[in-house]
């Protein structure tokens, strides 16, 4: 009687340890988000970067394209912006979307580059936690001095 409870004893345990989780790392996202000043549609040595710019991180089933995870932040001095995402959202679209500019002169949103799409799982062949988003970036209402000039240099001639 006592080796068929010890067994039993021995199966429930087996069964508990192997439905346990391991804990994890969180994965850690970075991005910017930037002020394009030249409304050149990318990123230049004009560009200047928003403190204070609202990100959300969401994530959608990929079959029913339900929202199944949003969480929003903010952008430091620099603006980069840092989450902390606990969970792999594997089975889920996710991306990093813009939600909002605190300059009033700069709040448009570049089209093309209002989202940054993210890979928050670890079943891809990524080794390291850090997931980085693309920069993604708001428009001045008008070009800054100077741009004309910038702008040049990065035309292609056809000399």
């Amino acid at each position: 009687m006592a080796k068929l409870l010890m067994s039993i004893a021995l199966c429930l345990l087996l069964v508990y340890v192997s439905e346990a989780r391991p804990m994890r790392k969180p994965f850690v996202l970075h991005g910017r988000v930037y002020c394009d000043t030249c409304r050149a549609g990318f990123e230049t040595s004009a560009t200047t970067y928003i403190a204070g710019a609202r990100v959300r991180i969401e994530c959608k089933d990929r079959n029913s394209l339900q929202l199944v995870y949003s969480v929003e932040g903010v952008t430091d001095s620099t603006g980069t912006y840092k989450f902390s995402i606990a969970d792999d959202h594997g089975d889920q679209m996710c991306d990093a979307v813009l939600v909002k500019s605190p300059q009033p002169d700069c709040a448009k949103v570049d089209a093309g580059r209002d989202r940054s799409r993210l890979s928050l799982t670890r079943s891809n062949g990524l080794v390291s936690d850090t997931r980085f988003a693309n920069a993604m970036g708001f428009m001045k209402d008008e070009p800054a001095s100077g741009c004309t000039q910038l702008l040049k240099q990065y035309q292609e001639s056809d000399d």
